[in-house]
């Protein structure tokens, strides 16, 4: 997916707002559409959130917060950046032309490791979802991830969870993340084009991409973090996988605007856990399924126990993330990790006396 942002007319515009004060800025607010009192006293209420694969059912919680108008009734103006990946998105985060991310946990711990500092204020999914789905003729010779070695593997981007994932399964065999090719084939069509070309061996990614590549006989998936089963085979129990986070900056200066946000999110992964396939199908914009609704509910159901049901992070989640990094990132491992600084329960606890 082609990458975006802001144009410089939208980076003035944001700079001349965050220069009035409060009140003036409530006044102006008040008079744009979709927009008026629940805005006011909010620090920055148009703000930026960037995505790695925006249709991808990893994070969706947020589009369906988008599509459902939560964003708006919480006082928000929100521009959605896609992004090919995770990695991508983080860079937008860390390079200031995003406030906030839609992203993979694991960032927060990866980036402290470096002397960087992100936090996780609200949870999209608790489970990781990625599937490594290897070409017909390969999966066959597939038995433990030693088999990998040597092989060509896409993932959403370079440093993704989707990354991540496969530097899990070669660590549970002893082997390091060079052992195999990694190439980024994105989060959508060019990762289903890479694997009818024969470009790669093998693909670690989610729905919809793994399900389309099921149904037309392309790929076969050899390890599924769809289930529970998966899950406790590549991760050990529970986890923390898609998220809201930002900067500890930008949450220090800007809590109530943080607060919206999470009150949006907490409604949508709320919404999701009474939603019918049809409802969600109803929701998500048309390019999400194309010309196959039937194939995105199907591949959707595969997917509904992975959401988070309230938001919130729990201290067993992150304690596994932190020993997956460990497991095959020498920077992870060689550093002193504060794992309290890495994700922050208090938003989504305010949203949930709000929203129950």
């Amino acid at each position: 997916m082609a990458s975006s942002h802001l144009p410089p007319a939208g980076r003035g515009r944001r700079i001349i707002l965050q220069q009035f004060s409060l009140m003036g800025t409530a006044a102006l607010l008040g008079s744009l559409p979709g927009l008026g009192r629940a805005a006011e006293g909010l620090e920055k209420p148009r703000l930026t959130i960037a995505v790695g694969g925006k249709g991808l059912f990893y994070y969706l919680p947020l589009t369906i917060a988008e599509r459902l108008g939560y964003f708006k009734e919480e006082g928000l103006a929100v521009e959605i950046v896609d992004f090919p990946g995770g990695a991508k998105a983080l860079q937008a985060l860390m390079g200031g032309s995003a406030d906030l991310v839609s992203g993979s946990f694991e960032h927060t711990i990866g980036l402290q490791a470096k002397g960087q500092s992100i936090k996780a204020v609200a949870l999209e999914g608790r489970m990781a979802g990625i599937v490594l789905a290897m070409r017909k003729d390969k999966a066959a010779t597939f038995k433990s991830p030693k088999d990998l070695k040597g092989m060509k593997i896409g993932v959403t981007a370079p440093g993704s969870s989707t990354n991540m994932f496969v530097n899990t399964l070669l660590a549970k065999d002893g082997l390091k993340p060079d052992a195999v090719s990694i190439i980024g084939v994105g989060a959508g069509a060019g990762a289903v084009a890479a694997i009818k070309r024969g470009d790669i061996d093998a693909v670690a990614n989610l729905d919809p991409v793994i399900s389309i590549l099921e149904v037309g006989g392309d790929a076969q998936p050899v390890v599924d973090t769809r289930t529970e089963a998966g899950m406790q085979y590549v991760y050990g129990g529970a986890y923390a996988a898609g998220c809201i986070y930002g900067t500890h900056e930008f949450i220090g200066h800007n809590p109530r605007t943080t607060q919206a946000v999470v009150n949006a999110m907490v409604r949508a992964v709320r919404w999701l856990q009474k939603a019918t396939p049809e409802q969600v199908v109803a929701t998500v914009p048309p390019e999400f399924y194309g010309n196959d609704r039937g194939l995105y509910k199907v591949s959707l159901m595969k997917n509904t126990a992975a959401f988070s049901p309230d938001g919130a992070i729990s201290a067993e989640a992150v304690q596994n993330v932190y020993k997956v990094l460990r497991s095959f990132d020498p920077t992870v491992a060689g550093a002193k990790i504060d794992l309290s600084k890495t994700y922050d329960n208090s938003f989504v606890l305010q949203a949930l006396k709000k929203y129950k």
